[in-house]
Parts: C-alpha cells; structure tokens; sequence
C-alpha cells in the first residue's frame, strides 16, 4: 500500500511530487515501488550528523523543491557534444524514460538483449524479477529507496552463457528540462551470464546553466568465469545535484572492473560497492575526478571480500581547484572465510590551490587472519622540486605544471580500454584543466 505521505507534507522532502510518483507494470514492482516510498518517508535525506554524510550536506537537494521529469524534446543536439557520442550501440535515457528514435541496437549477437527496462519487465519477466533490487539494498540507504519509489524505466543489458561481446554498449542517462527544477530516477541492469565478457560505459549528461538532479541506481551481476568492465561518465551541468549508487556481484572466477570519471556537477555523491561473493572472483575499482570554483564531489567504496582467493585493486586520483571540496571514503570488508585475499587501495588528490581540500578516510574491517590488505592516501601540491627539475631543462614553469598535471592524471586515462572513449575523455578533461588553469593564473596576477 501507498504510504500516506500528505500526512507530513512539511517533513518528507519531495512530499509534493510523490503525488506523480509512477504506477503500473507488475505487480511486485508496483509493491517494491511503495515499500521505497515508505522507507524514503522515515528515512527522509541523510544529514551531516551520520558519519556516512558527515562531509557532504544535502540539504540543498531537499530545499530545491524539484519535481519529477517529464519527456523533453531537442535532446539530439545534446547527446553531439558529449564523450563517445558516436557509439555505435547506444541506449538513450531521457528524463527516467527510454527513447527508441535515439537509440542504437542492431547488429549484436543472437540472445543479447539491450533496450528499455520497462519493456523488459514484460518481454523478460522472469529474469528481470530474479535480479531487480537484489543488490540495492534501500534499508539504509534513502537515495536508493527514492530511486525505488520513482524506477519508471532505464537501460537493461543481458549476455547468455559464453557470448563475447566486442562491441561496447554505451547507456546515456539525460536530465534536464528548459523552465523547471526536475528530478529523474533512472535505473540501469546487467545481467552477464556464465562466461560471458562485455563492456558497459555509463553517461550521465544535462543541458549547461540547468540545475536538476539525477539520482540513479545501477546493479551489475557477474556470473562464473564472466568479465564485465564498466565505465562511468559523469559530465552534468556544473549547477546539477548528482547521486549514483553501483553495485556489483561477482560469483566464482568472476571479473568486475569499473572506471568512474567525475567531471561536471555542483554537488555529487558517488557509491561504488562491489561484493565478490565467490572463491578467485577479482575487483577493480578506479576513478578519476576533478573539480573547481565550490564544487564538491564524493566517492565511497566497499569492496566486500566475501569467499576466499579474491584479489582487489583500487586506485581513486582528484584533482581539485579553487575552493572546491572533495571526499573520499574507501572500505575493504574480509569476512572470516575469505581467506588469501589480496586488497590494495590508493587515493591520491592532487590540490592546485590553497583554497581546495579533501577529507580522506580509508577503512578496513578484517576478519581473516591470512590476508594481505594494504591502503595509502597522499594529498599535497605539485612538487616544487620537480618543476625546478623540468624548468631547468628548459621548460616554462606552465609547461611544467601542466606536464606533471597530465602524468598525474594519465595513470586513471591509460587504463581505459575504449580508444575512443579514452581520447574524449582525455580532451574533455584537459579542455576543462586549462580552463582551470587560467582561472588559478589569473589570481596570482
């Protein structure tokens, strides 16, 4: 049953829009649905008060008052100018809802189905049921238990046993609309199935000078001897509210790497948790952010060690300008049975000015005694010794700056195994550093 929200309108933010709020498919959507809707009511919005959010406050979501999206037109012009616009499978998600005539879906191998999550609820029942909600949790978690309360559609992806799939999949998530603050909720599923591999880039993009939120929730599930590597695009407006949960389940002998790139949003909170819930199942987890002027972007991982021989490998770099805020908050779980794990976590922050910070906090819960689990953080400035270094060789000190810039970031682009998708976003980020870059000049002069 529906939670009586109207009974509280001034305490449960959004009350106004769970009047929109979607209806229908089947029935046991409809019936998770109202238990998102009533969770989020006594949940609300976390605040600083919970050490989860102690560095990210978001009451400004909740003060915006937006309200739910509705289908928008001229969003082909858009989707131009964004990185790896020109996939040639492409699943377009425009305000929560799937768009067929900006989508791309020919040419795949036979029982690979990709499309709208919506329709796949019907045309694939069974499958969707089995996975849908198993991995985002929303008992804790009030952002997912209102992207619950609102799921209307979003990208599905399913690989059969053993099917290869060259050719990337890329799923454009757009938010936006010209005269309103609106929300969207969209959702993505992938499901690959025993020994299957596929690559999955996931874009989140949005109209400059637009303030609307986006709040997705993503679950990718890995079966036996799968491989699945995932990339995330973060590119929204610099005046959007950004919230995205991933969560992924590996079983035996399974791969799950994923690649976050942060580069647009005024306030953005990033979860990536991972499980590998069976025996020589292997994680990467990696990402690359950067943010100026009063930005703040935050990433929490987890990285669940829950069978025995999984190794895991994380490295998370930020660059940071202006008064710009970033957070970073990185777990590794080895529950008593996973023995012969090997976890590694690096998170550096590179800051270009005085103004910038970071908060920082590394964490390990280790209940196994034979394991090698190791973390190391390094936040400072640019080496003064090393532009000394390059200047003497006859390099001007912004040369040298920006030289040592690019190497920083290089480590997280390198690792990107779409060409054409690491040469976007290898532009996009320099194009916004040397706009940053000035900005940082022109207050020393």
């Amino acid at each position: 049953m529906t939670p009586q929200l109207a009974e509280k309108p001034k305490s449960v933010p959004f009350a106004s829009a769970f009047d929109q709020r979607p209806h229908g498919g089947p029935r046991w959507l409809e019936d998770l649905r109202a238990r998102g809707a009533a969770r989020f009511a006594a949940l609300g919005l976390p605040t600083v008060r919970e050490e989860e959010w102690r560095f990210t406050n978001v009451a400004p979501i909740g003060a915006s008052e937006f309200t739910l999206a509705e289908p928008v037109s001229g969003v082909a012009d858009q989707l131009a100018g964004f990185a790896y616009s020109d996939a040639p499978v492409r699943l377009v998600v425009v305000n929560g809802r799937y768009d067929s005539t900006l989508s791309r879906t020919r040419g795949l191998p036979q029982g690979v189905r990709v499309g709208s999550l919506a329709q796949a609820m019907t045309d694939h029942a069974d499958v969707v049921q089995r996975y849908f909600g198993q991995l985002a949790d929303f008992t804790h978690r009030s952002f997912a238990a209102l992207n619950t309360a609102f799921v209307q559609d979003g990208a599905y992806v399913y690989l059969p046993d053993n099917v290869i799939l060259d050719t990337p999949i890329h799923v454009v998530f757009v938010t936006g609309a010209e005269a309103a603050r609106v929300m969207a909720h969209p959702r993505t599923l992938v499901v690959a199935s025993a020994g299957s591999q596929c690559r999955i880039v996931e874009s989140y993009i949005g109209a400059e000078g637009q303030t609307y939120f986006t709040n997705g929730v993503s679950e990718v599930f890995v079966a036996e001897n799968a491989i699945v590597d995932h990339y995330k695009v973060q590119q929204e407006s610099l005046d959007a509210f950004h919230v995205a949960s991933l969560h992924a389940h590996t079983a035996r002998s399974a791969t799950f790497s994923s690649h976050s790139f942060a580069l647009g949003g005024k306030l953005v909170r990033n979860d990536a948790l991972a499980i590998l819930d069976g025996e020589g199942g292997e994680c990467t987890l990696n990402g690359l952010y950067l943010a100026d002027r009063e930005r703040l972007i935050d990433n929490h991982t987890a990285i669940d060690h829950a069978k025995p021989h999984c190794p895991s490998h994380e490295v998370y770099k930020g660059i940071l300008g202006g008064t710009a805020r970033a957070v970073f908050n990185g777990k590794i779980i080895v529950r008593q049975d996973a023995q012969k794990t090997d976890a590694k976590q690096t998170n550096r922050a590179l800051l270009l000015t005085d103004g910038a910070t970071i908060n920082t906090k590394p964490q390990l819960e280790i209940f196994a005694d034979d394991v090698k689990c190791t973390h190391g953080a390094a936040i400072g400035q640019l080496d003064d010794d090393a532009i000394f270094y390059l200047r003497a060789r006859g390099l001007t000190y912004a040369d040298a700056r920006d030289m040592m810039i690019h190497a920083f970031a290089a480590e997280i682009l390198d690792r990107v195994k779409i060409e054409p998708l690491r040469q976007a976003l290898e532009a996009e980020l320099f194009e916004q550093l040397a706009r940053d870059l000035a900005e940082v000049d022109g207050a020393r002069t």
